[in-house]
């Protein structure tokens, strides 16, 4: 090995399959160019809407977090990832943050997952 490598550095990272929730956010009143770079239904009133976005692991319990969210209360499912663990929902404030609680709460409380708090903005 040449002497123009030994200042390298090499940097390997992995993941570590646990059971967790890394992260969970509400946008309150998101702007509607959020909704359409997303995908999401634009026939929706900006004014008291939100997204809630949370990103769990391993991916497959975005299956079962998205059926927590449509079952406890007026959430649409906006995005579920079974592969990335990624889950979207939209509704008013109120039902989005009900929905996402119910998730974290489940999850913690019956599943044994570690959780992070649910951030809003």
């Amino acid at each position: 090995m040449g002497r123009e490598h030994s200042d390298q550095i090499r940097v390997v990272q992995e993941t570590v399959a646990g059971k967790e929730i890394t992260f969970a956010h509400i946008i309150g009143g998101p702007s509607p160019v959020i909704y359409q770079k997303l995908g999401l239904n634009p026939q929706v009133d900006y004014g008291s809407s939100a997204i809630g976005v949370m990103n769990l692991t391993p991916p497959e319990s975005a299956v079962i977090a998205s059926d927590i969210a449509v079952k406890s209360g007026d959430v649409a499912l906006g995005f579920a990832d079974r592969f990335t663990g990624t889950l979207i929902i939209t509704g008013e404030v109120a039902d989005v943050t009900s929905a996402m609680t119910e998730i974290v709460n489940y999850f913690r409380d019956e599943m044994g997952y570690v959780v992070c708090r649910i951030t809003k903005r």
